[in-house]
């Protein structure tokens, strides 16, 4: 049906003429129907397969009639945490309770519960015995097996033998949860009920690709790899080290192997990632028909302000071939770019613009990476990718292709949209690329058109060490581009500036790299807003090191910060400039014995009193 939400209610399915759900979707978050937001996006994926689809956004973890608000489902309950991970969206860096929450209605915090995943289906087991489960999303993807958990500082086990549920989902998910609805309902039509066939769903719900199972015994699959158990990984953290060193390697959609790790006399069991979406299937998953607004139960809240950011964006691609260490799109999204048709998101930009709440500007047409849109490679092509190199680290590959001129063409059939005044690059690019000759063209068309008086950019550090275990870059090239783009800048006439981002507290970053970042940022003036102190996201490189102490693919010592008054003077470091962090600055300077460089920091005017 067009036009219409999914149905949050019985009324709403009634109104449908239906007696009953094939699927229920639970999600974190509220509902808002874009596709920037999993659930809305899984949703109609199975809407447009013929599945009739409900949503439970935020449910009352106090109620578990809550849970029963769209009654029973025919197949299965598909939870998520929603966009984020829910401790991260719970928590910040230094474990303190967050005051908002921007996925929920009105910002405000505590619609969501902690660990809401395993929460979620706990509650639906207490509202429905022998219902099948599947977990999907960023929380259950990055913590499919074995991780190092922030929060509780420890390893835990997978979240699919923790939630007890059925199968889990990881990765972007679009033809997984397609394939689990199929082979359900091929068994139903030989079977009553679902709640009768749990003998035979462990064998339908085998091999397929995307997703992990948990099963008593691994008799009868081939070709597997087994790294250390859990009780082993979460004694032991060269054994964690080593296990992740051969689970990060199981990505390749073609080459990848089934990958087995014993949980307490159980095996949680991995199958080879989902294969990328073609153009055609990219554009067919971003044309459906999305209401592009939060559920009008919302409005009395005053919405969901996540969706101001997105409402009028363009997502162009998904996937990065970047790696960064810190960052999880590697294990979530993939390594291989996946681009829509032009014409798909002019198709978009169209329906944005015919909007009367438009003001005439697209904030952005993007993805991990802005000028990521159509890069390739041969290897893409075959659904392969190489696991001995990276793409853009220690330089890009020559075989890695950045088609400029399609991007450019993009931008520019945007600008003719009618009512469209303004079309933005608002996510960060990737400076690195664009420091390449072949990039002078569209470095300067989008310093004309498409910056709006701020470029982001992602240096993060300045010392060469650290920034080589964060996978990026050495910094000389960052400073390559800000020359660069002054000089672009200045030929088109346009005043830009560059907003750069920065990890305090990373993995090989102590307080004398933080120090050298200061020095650095106060001798070109640079007053940075924007500092991350470094969160070790589940199953990311980064967190590796953060809990091993060592590389994990070198096994070598990795100096690490995790005391949270280190972390304070980090951050100060960097933002030096501001006046409450004066203390913390001088503490951090006089613990390095540095303080001959205060007046380089904080002005002579701003001395300790001796």
């Amino acid at each position: 049906m067009h036009g219409s939400f999914l149905p949050v209610s019985l009324n709403d399915v009634k109104a449908r003429g239906w007696d009953q759900l094939d699927i229920i979707l639970i999600t974190g978050d509220a509902y808002v129907d874009h596709p920037s937001y999993g659930a809305a996006v899984i949703g109609r994926v199975l809407e447009s397969k013929g599945y009739k689809v409900g949503i439970l956004a935020q449910p009352d973890i106090n109620n578990v009639e809550d849970f029963r608000r769209l009654g029973r489902p025919k197949l299965f309950f598909g939870i998520t945490s929603g966009n984020v991970d829910s401790m991260i969206a719970n928590y910040t860096a230094n474990k303190k309770i967050r005051s908002d929450d921007d996925y929920s209605p009105g910002g405000k915090a505590g619609y969501r519960p902690d660990r809401a995943v395993m929460v979620y289906a706990n509650m639906v087991r207490q509202a429905y015995k022998d219902i099948i489960l599947v977990l999907g999303g960023v929380e259950a993807s990055l913590r499919r097996i074995a991780h190092y958990d922030y929060w509780s500082d420890t390893v835990r086990r997978s979240i699919l033998v923790d939630s007890k549920a059925d199968i889990l989902v990881y990765g972007m998910g679009e033809r997984a949860i397609v394939d689990i609805a199929v082979h359900l309902q091929d068994l139903l039509l030989t079977q009553y009920q679902i709640s009768n066939l749990k003998s035979q769903i462990d064998t339908a719900l085998n091999g397929i690709r995307g997703t992990v199972i948990v099963r008593n015994n691994i008799e009868g699959f081939k070709d597997f790899t087994q790294i250390p158990s859990f009780e082993e990984v979460s004694k032991d953290k060269e054994a964690f080290r080593k296990a992740f060193a051969v689970a990060y390697k199981q990505m390749s959609p073609t080459k990848a192997k089934t990958l087995v790790q014993p949980h307490a006399g159980r095996f949680v069991i991995q199958f080879p990632p989902s294969l990328p979406l073609t153009t055609a299937q990219m554009d067919e998953v971003y044309d459906l028909p999305y209401m592009r607004a939060w559920h009008p139960s919302y409005d009395k809240a005053g919405g969901v302000p996540g969706y101001e950011t997105v409402c009028n964006s363009l997502i162009s691609h998904r996937g990065c071939c970047g790696e960064c260490s810190f960052c999880a799109l590697y294990l979530h999204q993939g390594r291989i770019i996946q681009s829509r048709s032009i014409q798909s998101i002019l198709k978009e930009a169209n329906l944005i613009a015919a909007d009367k709440k438009f003001s005439g500007t697209i904030t952005d047409v993007g993805g991990p990476s802005v000028n990521m849109y159509e890069a390739s490679c041969a290897r893409w092509r075959c659904q392969d990718f190489c696991n001995d190199k990276k793409c853009l680290i220690p330089h890009k590959c020559a075989n890695l292709e950045i088609d400029y001129g399609k991007m450019l063409a993009l931008y520019r059939q945007l600008r003719k949209v009618p009512g469209i005044k303004h079309v933005f690059l608002g996510s960060g690019l990737r400076y690195d690329l664009l420091t390449e000759p072949k990039a002078a063209e569209y470095l300067e068309e989008i310093a004309k058109y498409h910056i709006s008086g701020l470029l982001k950019v992602a240096p993060e550090h300045c010392c060469n060490e650290v920034l080589r275990l964060m996978g990026k870059p050495d910094f000389q090239v960052y400073e390559k581009f800000v020359e660069l783009f002054k000089q672009t800048v200045n030929k088109v006439g346009k005043k830009s500036f560059i907003v750069n981002y920065f990890i305090a507290s990373h993995p090989g970053s102590g307080l004398r790299e933080a120090l050298n970042l200061a020095l650095y940022l106060a001798k070109r003036g640079v007053r940075p807003e924007q500092i991350q102190d470094f969160i070790p996201t589940p199953m990311t490189v980064a967190a590796c090191m953060y809990w091993t102490e060592k590389g994990p693919f070198t096994g070598k010592a990795v100096s690490v910060v995790k005391g949270e008054r280190e972390r304070k003077l980090q951050r100060a470091l960097m933002q030096y400039n501001k006046t409450e962090n004066k203390p913390l600055v001088i503490e951090a300077l006089r613990k390095l014995g540095a303080m001959h460089v205060i007046d380089k920091l904080l002005g002579s005017r701003m001395r300790p009193r001796t």
